[in-house]
């Protein structure tokens, strides 16, 4: 990639075959590390950032060739994060599979997948503090609560690639989730456009007839007591999909701290769930020669322990077969 400065601190990349098709706040925010995403897009919206001269959105992508301006930014930005010996150790035993093109991490609940709101750094800064010199983009994300199967791309042949095909909904998504609420049937869509609401410091989603499209698949596989537990195959991708599309359903994800009440919490914390009860379990990613990958992540320690308490005397629960 070449840069050239300019008076003032601005900088000019030229975008190399490796970023074509990435999104330009990734571009930065890789460029720009340590730097907050929230000024990410503030640079960009405030019309900072420019490509080939014209303003641009942060989901604008990029093509080979293209000259993006890099404003000034705080000396900082510039810096490697500092991550933890014991952080990097947990995302090095948390690998599920590599190859050269590809990465896979079942990534732990409670860790950021990027530096940004508050936080030093992510799962991608542990893994490109141990690996210093290597491709290493993440292609989705994942809530910082969430655990789960996490890609991140090797090259930019396959960030590419493996972005075209989230977007075209070619990658197949299962999660994990306890529903606080009866499913009434063994399989539910939720079909149900999103929209983000706005205002306000906390990043919310909800129903919305002007909304994005999005479509939740949910299974039941085990009916316990006026909770259930259930496999959610995410059919579109939108921000909070699976918590907003249950809580419209009148049963919001035990352990949801943005879309279901405190009384609820507090009950699910009694029962030892300290954190939203949603895993990416399983994917299906297909590759270039037409085969697929399936990669699985087996159900966290915490999470099958609140599991086990429902199934304690008392609490039995009612075994149902996916469907």
């Amino acid at each position: 990639m070449q840069e050239q400065d300019k008076a003032g601190g601005v900088r000019f990349a030229e975008v190399d075959s490796d970023r074509d098709g990435q999104r330009v706040d990734n571009f930065l925010s890789a460029r720009l590390r340590g730097l907050p995403r929230s000024l990410v897009y503030r640079m960009i919206r405030t019309g900072q950032v420019r490509i080939n001269g014209k303003r641009c959105k942060p989901s604008t992508r990029l093509n080979t060739g293209d000259t993006v301006r890099i404003p000034p930014a705080p000396r900082s930005s510039g810096e490697d994060a500092s991550v933890p010996e014991s952080a990097r150790a947990a995302v090095r035993a948390a690998i599920l599979y590599e190859d050269d093109d590809l990465l896979v991490v079942d990534k732990p609940a409670g860790m950021a997948v990027h530096a940004g709101s508050g936080l030093a750094w992510g799962v991608i800064d542990a893994l490109r503090q141990d690996r210093p010199g290597q491709f290493l983009e993440l292609v989705h994300r994942l809530d910082r609560e969430t655990s789960g199967c996490l890609l991140l791309a090797r090259n930019g042949a396959e960030l590419k690639r493996l972005g075209a095909a989230f977007r075209a909904g070619e990658v197949d998504k299962f999660y994990l989730c306890l529903l606080d609420g009866r499913l009434p049937q063994d399989l539910l869509e939720v079909d149900a456009p999103l929209a983000r609401i706005d205002g306000g410091q906390r990043r919310l989603v909800e129903v919305a007839a002007a909304g994005k499209p999005a479509l939740t698949r949910f299974r039941r596989l085990e009916a316990l007591g006026e909770s259930t537990y259930a496999e959610a195959e995410l059919l579109t991708g939108r921000t909070h999909q699976i918590r907003v599309h249950a809580a419209h359903l009148g049963m919001p994800l035990a352990g949801d701290d943005k879309y279901s009440d405190r009384d609820a919490l507090r009950k699910w914390r009694r029962r030892g769930l300290r954190r939203i009860f949603l895993h990416a379990h399983r994917m299906v990613v297909p590759r270039a020669d037409g085969t697929t990958l399936a990669f699985d992540a087996p159900l966290p320690d915490d999470l099958r322990g609140v599991l086990d308490e429902l199934h304690a005397p008392g609490r039995r629960g009612e075994p149902v077969t996916a469907a």
